[in-house]
């Protein structure tokens, strides 16, 4: 059998951790190794992590990116599942990113949306429809392939290992979603659920503080991204591989 390893940063999130790991304590598919990456956190997280029973790695450099690629990096399943802290899965989450994954194939991630709690009605609307669906609809349209939510999403082993070289981890302003998505290389694909859901905290769109900081972090990782490797020239590689396929499959019939 597969094992799979979930992943969650946590920075300063203990409250909200529990509760991660007390939905990820209930899931059909049991994880085989549930990983805590403590962002340098100064709250209670230690103590949530030795309640819950779960692995707890300590990061110093703070962000997301550093966190989240440190886990990757320790975790010890074949398969990494991520979540954040503030994520609250539904008990059959884990086995439906395992069927997915496992009919995907391991040069493919798999991603769902997030279900947004907290704040008020018209703040999660905003939030699932306009700032989730946008960020879907126009992340398709640069890269070719649809975008990773970094709240709700698993890849192989193997994958992760062509790509560790590439990301950006030690920069606190670059997305880890946004980042690893991007390097996805030519031949790799990202596969979308609209069923794979998880509950997602709204509380970073309930100030337009909140919401501005994570489109500087957007803007600033697409900096990063663009000098490295243009967009046009990434679609175009993309493009002439499936040309290359395409024509492999019809020489061999």
């Amino acid at each position: 059998m597969s094992t799979i390893t979930v992943v969650i940063p946590s920075h300063n999130d203990a409250v909200m951790l529990a509760a991660c790991l007390d939905a990820v304590s209930r899931q059909t598919r049991a994880p085989d190794e549930v990983l805590v990456v403590d962002n340098a956190s100064t709250d209670a997280t230690a103590d949530v992590c030795r309640a819950a029973g779960v692995r707890r790695i300590y990061e110093p450099r703070v962000g997301v990116s550093s966190a989240t690629f440190r886990g990757f990096d320790e975790a010890r399943g074949e398969w990494l599942a991520r979540l954040d802290a503030d994520s609250v899965p539904p008990p059959h989450w884990l086995e439906r990113l395992e069927a997915d994954l496992l009919e995907a194939g391991e040069d493919t991630a798999v991603t769902g949306p997030g279900q947004f709690y907290g704040s008020n009605r018209l703040i999660r609307w905003i939030a699932e429809h306009l700032y989730i669906g946008g960020y879907r609809w126009s992340m398709t349209l640069l890269m070719g392939h649809p975008p990773i939510f970094g709240s709700n999403f698993g890849l192989h082993r193997s994958m992760w290992n062509r790509l560790r070289t590439r990301v950006h981890r030690d920069n606190p302003r670059v997305h880890d979603d946004l980042d690893l998505c991007y390097q996805v290389r030519p031949g790799m694909q990202v596969r979308w659920d609209p069923d794979l859901r998880v509950a997602v905290s709204a509380r970073p769109f309930s100030t337009w503080r909140g919401l501005g900081r994570r489109v500087a972090m957007a803007y600033d990782t697409f900096k990063v991204e663009f000098r490295e490797e243009p967009p046009l020239r990434r679609r175009r590689e993309r493009a002439a591989l499936r040309t290359r396929n395409r024509t492999d499959a019809a020489g061999r019939g």
